[in-house]
């Protein structure tokens, strides 16, 4: 799946109409009820360091998966309040991986990485991946997968910071997966 540069236009202004809808209060659906969610693809990528990472990895945490690049303004948008979910809900239960989508690698991604001070685990992405995932066609492409490992919301675009974390907090407060209630108000006390 590359994005080549006459992608690259398109796929700014499609990101910048997501953003729009999203500045006119279009609420992003809920996380799907358990029963209706499907297991997210398995996946091993390398990250920066050049250490496999699978999705296996985080069976039992609740993930933000976030497919993008350094290219994509919308992506641009959603990174810090990536890098904010990381820090507030780390020790909750939860984690980011983003999988880079940049044609370039990391020969591009890591000082994007650096000067952002991303927080969070950056996978090297490929074709295989995305088409994993149902070919990831624009960016940002993000899901939220539940601690069972399974695909709770799917985000194709730009949705609210808010709507993300009201699906990461009803993921992690799940009565099922054994996790303190107020999760929101306890990562509050360790700020």
């Amino acid at each position: 799946m590359s994005f080549p540069s006459r992608r690259t236009f398109a796929a700014v202004l499609l990101g910048g109409a997501l953003f729009s809808a999203s500045c006119n209060k279009q609420k992003a659906p809920a996380p799907k009820a358990q029963g209706n969610r499907k297991p997210a693809p398995a996946f091993t990528l390398k990250d920066a360091e050049g250490k496999s990472v699978s999705l296996e990895d985080y069976k039992g945490k609740v993930v933000l998966l976030n497919f993008w690049a350094t290219w994509c303004g919308p992506c641009k948008i959603e990174i810090p309040w990536f890098v904010a979910f990381e820090q507030k809900y780390k020790d909750k239960g939860f984690a980011v991986l983003g999988v880079a989508m940049d044609e370039e690698g990391f020969k591009v991604v890591k000082p994007y990485v650096d000067e952002q001070k991303i927080n969070y685990r950056i996978l090297g992405g490929n074709d295989a991946v995305g088409t994993l995932y149902g070919g990831v066609e624009s960016l940002p492409t993000s899901f939220v997968i539940d601690r069972e490992g399974k695909i709770a919301a799917t985000h194709i675009g730009l949705v609210s910071k808010s709507d993300y974390e009201d699906q990461i907090v009803e993921l992690l407060e799940d009565k099922r997966a054994g996790v303190v209630p107020d999760v929101r108000a306890a990562a509050g006390a360790n700020q």
